[in-house]
């Protein structure tokens, strides 16, 4: 919504009474054009990964998705459709799908009280690795930034991504996507080592893409950087 905040999630945004209960990471977020926050929590045991929302009027409630047979509980990232209604999610490491969920707290069939359903997937024509965060150019298009440390993939490390895709993901059937290494992410720091490309987030009002790129070593607290991208 017009004149609300960017929001930054890292292990010290985690509640205590979160972090008591084992969720453990919490990834990068998202929000509806309504004033829907989405924050994706993960754990390092049991079966479930939880997607934490704050509705308009400031009040926070729990979704949580029991794992498919199969599903990591890794959770990375969320990104709500333009629409509202549609969640996407992804998994760590090297994968060729993404997960479809109906968006918590929006689409009036979640509940807190009920199990997240995985609604539908998207299906990659390209493997994808460690993706740190989605957001939605348009309805059919995402942009994403990969961690990926090898650059065997795509013929570069860090790269962004953009994924195109066959159908607006509606819950009702699975989509295909495309996926397009867009370039390098900028890695500048006074430090040299491993830099961690982290979450994205597209203005939609104004065409500006933000990435996260954390600096190595001690750099991380002095040179980290948020770059914005607009198209010339």
């Amino acid at each position: 919504p017009a004149g609300s905040p960017n929001r930054y999630t890292g292990i010290g945004t985690i509640p205590l009474g979160l972090s008591a209960r084992g969720w453990n990471h919490v990834g990068d977020p998202d929000a509806s054009y309504d004033g829907h926050y989405v924050e994706p929590y993960q754990r390092d045991d049991g079966n479930t990964k939880m997607f934490r929302v704050q509705a308009p009027d400031g009040r926070w409630s729990e979704y949580v998705h029991t794992l498919s047979p199969g599903e990591a509980r890794n959770n990375s990232w969320s990104a709500i459709t333009p629409d509202g209604q549609w969640m996407l999610s992804g998994e760590w490491g090297t994968m060729n799908r993404l997960l479809v969920f109906p968006t918590p707290g929006v689409n009036p069939a979640t509940s807190p009280s009920a199990n997240l359903p995985q609604a539908a997937t998207v299906h990659l024509d390209h493997a994808v690795r460690d993706v740190q965060g989605c957001d939605f150019l348009d309805a059919t298009t995402l942009l994403c930034s990969s961690d990926d440390p090898e650059g065997a993939l795509f013929g570069i490390t860090k790269p962004l991504l953009r994924i195109d895709l066959s159908a607006a993901p509606d819950g009702t059937a699975d989509v295909t996507g495309r996926v397009t290494a867009l370039r390098q992410l900028p890695l500048r720091s006074a430090c040299s080592g491993s830099f961690e490309a982290e979450g994205v987030d597209y203005d939609r009002r104004t065409g500006t893409l933000r990435v996260i790129v954390v600096s190595p070593g001690f750099c991380v607290l002095t040179d980290s950087k948020t770059y914005r991208f607009t198209r010339s």
